[in-house]
């Protein structure tokens, strides 16, 4: 698996070769260090750490500072890794935007807003009176039941209700690459990615 670490910059839309008006996310990729490498000899297995979006050396503590030091580059403020990368890294070594291709899939990993404390019809999409299952007839987005009383006294993990909502570890699959441009670290991709402007996101390419 290879990828790469980026930032979301914000949505747009593009027109196709056959003049569809196509929604599209815009990414910050790379250049990402590479600031560990893993071998099968050492670690069992192969795979690069990536480090992406410079850090102030005093907000560093001496061991991410030791260890980016060891990589030749100043410290990183988001590092991940990856598993099977394609292609032969060796410490220090910058990764661009340039291993992806346009038409080529990808997936894309991110932190989804957090909306806060949500009731069941916005968490959940429960229908309430007069509309689907659950709600109580004079309550309209109200839980409705949760459970059998005697038995056996106790509510099931899993139950739907009320919660916060939001702030999660999402994965979107098979978004086709649209455009790559190198000199700018831009990817655009289709459709939407997890996430408010200017987070965090992790693009990863299976082969």
């Amino acid at each position: 698996m290879s990828g790469l670490i980026g930032k979301k910059i914000g949505m747009t839309s593009i027109f196709d070769e056959n003049g569809k008006n196509v929604p599209c996310t815009v990414l910050e990729a790379g250049p990402c260090v590479v600031t560990q490498v893993r071998t099968e000899e050492v670690d069992g297995y192969k795979g690069l750490q990536l480090g992406f979006d410079d850090k102030a050396e005093k907000r560093a503590n001496k061991s991410e500072s030791g260890h980016f030091k060891k990589a030749g580059t100043s410290p990183k403020k988001k590092v991940v890794e990856f598993q099977g990368f394609q292609g032969e890294y060796k410490l220090g070594d910058t990764v661009g935007v340039d291993i992806f291709m346009e038409g080529e899939f990808v997936d894309v990993v991110g932190t989804s807003k957090g909306k806060g404390f949500q009731g069941v019809v916005k968490r959940h999409g429960f229908g309430g009176v007069g509309q689907a299952t659950h709600g109580q007839h004079n309550r309209l987005r109200a839980p409705g039941s949760i459970g059998a009383a005697s038995y056996p006294a106790r509510v099931f993990k899993g139950m739907k209700m009320a919660g916060r909502m939001g702030g999660e570890r999402v994965t979107v699959q098979n978004l086709r690459v649209l455009k790559v441009v190198p000199e700018k670290n831009l990817l655009v991709v289709k459709g939407c990615v997890p996430g408010h402007k200017n987070s965090y996101v992790t693009i990863q390419r299976w082969q």
